[in-house]
Order: C-alpha cells, then structure tokens, then sequence
C-alpha cells in the first residue's frame, strides 16, 4: 500500500492556500468601471492620451466620444475577463488531463493490453481527480450560463433580439443549439457519464482482486468499451461546447480531434511522471523500464499525432484565407505571437527530439523534463484557444493565471495521491497480471 507522504500533502495544501489568494487578489483588483480602465490607459501610455481630455463640440467630436466609451466599455469587458478566464483555462485542462487519463484507461481495458495492469491504479488514482475537477468546472459552467461573467459571447441576449443594434444573424442562427439550458444539460450529461464510468471501473477492478473468477474482469471490459463510444462523441461536442463557442462565428471540423490529442497526451505524460514519482520512493516493485519506454513511446506518438492535427487546421483554413476562417489564427499570430509559436516548440519540436531517441526514453530525468515541457505546453495550447476571444489583446501571464494553476495543480496532487493511498498499486487478480509484471523486449 502506498502512503501519501506528510511532506506532499503539506506542499500541495500550500499550493491550493497561495493558489486561492492569488484569485482573491486576481479579481478584487480587477477594474470595476471605466473610470478604473481609463486610468490604466493613461498609465499605459504615460498620460499622453489625447482626444481623451478634449470635451465633445460637435457631430464629429460626439461620435469620437461615444466610440471611445464603446471602447472603455469593451476594455473593461476584457480586464473582467482576466481573472475568469485564467481560472476557466487552468480548471479545463486538469479535469481533461483526468478525462484523457481515463481514455487511456479504457482503451487499455477494451485492447486487453498485456504490459499495463501494473499501472492500472497509479491510472485510476489520476481518474480520483474528475469528479472533483468536473463538479468545480460544471459550477464555472453555471455561473458563465448565470451571466457571473462575459467568457461567452454568445450568451449576451441582445445577440439574438433582431430589435437590438447588436443583433447577429449568424448566432441567432445557431441558438437552437447555443443556448444556456441546453448547454447546461449537455454538460451535465457528460460529466455524469464519464464520472459513472469511472466510479463502475474502479469498482469492478477492486471486487476482481477478490473475485475467485474473471466476472468482474469481463464486466470491466463491456463498460469500457460502451464509455469509449460514449466519450468519442461527447468528447467532440464538449470541445465545441466549452471551447470553440468562445468564438461563436468561426468553426472548425477538426476541432474535437485536436483537442482530444492536447489533453490526450498531457493525461499520458501524468501517468508517466507519477509513475517514475512512485517508483522512486520504492513503490510499484513490477514496474520496469520497459513499462517507463512504453510511456514515453506514447507521450512522443500522440505528440506528433498533435502536431499532424495543428498543421493540418491551420495550413488549410491559412491557405483556403477564406476572411471569417482566417481571422481565428490572425488574431492570434498578431496579439498571441510568443504563446502561438512557443507552443508549436515545447509540443513538438521539444519532444521530438528529445524522445526520439530509444534510451532517452528509459532515463528517468529525461522523462521528467520532457513531460514538464509537454505538460506547460499544452496549457498554453488551451490558453490559446481560450484568452484570445475573451480577453483580447489584454492577455499576459499574471498572478490570475500563475495562481489559478497553483490551485489546481496543489488540489490535483491531494486528490490523486489520497486516492493513491485508498487501495493496493497492484491489481492482483487482473488475467494479464503476470504478463505485465515479466513484460520486456
């Protein structure tokens, strides 16, 4: 049995206490009116503000009045935005790296894999983290659907009113779909499914350890396989749902497969690092350096299976330059430039060349580096897809986002190392058992 260590559960607690006062401190210091956004302004530019002091005369100086409070107004919008997309952004991607560990879970279970039930629990103390994560980001849900905040544009009702300045056909098309409650009840929908399947598969591997026949090894594999039908389609309309609505007018037919391939391979690089974490305190005695290699092989595999997905929705949609397609990578080569490209380093060429290479794939400092790269990177993945639409050009990695990441990463590490320490690391009665306790090549 695994003990959740003192020094960890203190250090995770510390995370989640600096974590929650950095998002204190991130929305309180927020600006609340125009007033407040027309000071940073000034501050931002050193008080050389121009038209700014200038009292309106005229039909000319009136419009250029209401434009620049319809631009205050905007500012104040996106600066309100900051803290709530920073949170949004860190609580997506820890639930879907516990979704993707889960993914990784059943497929493993469904192939009948030989060399990975010895890391069958180090996988389901990962998957501990959903419900937690998933019921904290449904309540972020509710109170987007509850107008707490402006991260979805198209919740905004003046959008669809054909009476009001601000209506917009195109969305106005799609709200059958883009609606608060039917939105809501989409999501709540997946999250209880993927928290079902999770707690059933759990429960079945633990009643096997004592079963005297495989049932509940054969009940295992008939519910991964229904979750993994289940996930491939909610999976998709999740990342629409949650991701791509935060720009309402453009769209992408790849969308839910790249993003399934971000969240996919950070999941897999968690396993890897919690495994190489526990081997190393002298736990999980069968696990070797070919189940590491195996890993890693995935970890390098999904990485450039990412890279296909990224190159292949950009470089048509760049080509095609069709102008409501385009504008979707514009904005973000424009406003995003370090995070866009820095991205397409730390998820590709970083792991690529690093893991390329067979023995790097068995060393375990190696691994750690590559898997912290990986893990970063693929968090401003999600920042991309996230920050541009809902914070503009106002975006910088600050204490909303560095605090936001601390919480989750501190609540994360609690959650999956007690839930580590609930059960025995080794399924003893799983039928591949001694084939993955004597795997080599």
């Amino acid at each position: 049995m695994y003990t959740f260590s003192s020094k960890l559960k203190v250090f995770s607690i510390v995370l989640i206490i600096v974590g929650l006062l950095g998002i204190g401190y991130s929305f309180i210091s927020a600006p609340k009116t125009t007033a407040d956004v027309e000071k940073i302004l000034e501050a931002e530019s050193h008080g050389h503000h121009g038209s700014h002091d200038a009292h309106a005369h005229g039909a000319n100086d009136a419009a250029a009045h209401a434009e620049h409070e319809e631009h205050l107004n905007h500012v104040l919008h996106q600066l309100q935005n900051k803290p709530w997309a920073a949170f949004y952004v860190a609580a997506l991607f820890f639930m879907l790296i516990s979704l993707g560990v889960l993914a990784f879970y059943a497929i493993q279970n469904v192939a009948q894999a030989g060399w990975s039930p010895v890391l069958f629990r180090v996988m389901q103390g990962i998957t501990a983290y959903l419900p937690v994560g998933s019921l904290i980001f449904f309540l972020l849900l509710v109170l987007s659907a509850f107008h707490f905040n402006h991260l979805f544009v198209w919740m905004d009702p003046e959008l669809v009113n054909p009476d009001s300045p601000k209506f917009d056909k195109l969305i106005n098309g799609k709200k059958g779909y883009l609606n608060e409650w039917f939105w809501l009840i989409r999501a709540a929908i997946f999250i209880i499914g993927w928290n079902l399947y999770r707690y059933f598969s759990r429960k079945n591997c633990l009643a096997q350890d004592e079963a005297s026949d495989n049932t509940f090894y054969k009940k295992n594999f008939n519910i991964s396989a229904g979750f993994l039908v289940f996930f491939i389609v909610t999976e998709s309309i999740m990342s629409w749902d949650w991701i791509m609505s935060v720009d309402p007018h453009w769209f992408s037919t790849l969308f839910g497969w790249y993003v399934f391939a971000s969240f996919f391979v950070s999941g897999i690089t968690v396993i890897a690092m919690v495994t190489l974490y526990l081997k190393s305190k002298g736990y999980l005695e069968y696990v070797n350096t070919s189940h590491i290699h195996d890993l890693a092989k995935f970890m390098f595999g999904i990485s450039v299976f990412w890279t296909y997905l990224w190159f292949s929705q950009f470089m048509l949609i760049w080509y095609s330059n069709i102008p409501e397609e385009v504008t979707y990578f514009v904005t973000r080569i424009e406003q995003y430039n370090l995070p866009f490209f820095g991205m397409i380093v730390m998820n590709f060429i970083f792991p690529f060349l690093i893991l390329i290479n067979t023995d790097f794939k068995r060393i375990t400092w190696i691994l750690v580096m590559a898997g912290i790269v990986i893990l970063l990177g693929h968090y401003v993945d999600f920042f991309n897809m996230i920050m541009p639409a809902t914070v503009g050009d106002r975006w910088f990695i600050g204490v909303a986002e560095i605090s936001s990441l601390l919480f989750f990463l501190g609540l994360f590490i609690l959650v999956v190392f007690t839930a580590l320490s609930k059960a025995p690391l080794l399924p003893k009665r799983n039928p591949f058992i001694e084939e993955s306790k004597h795997f080599h090549y």
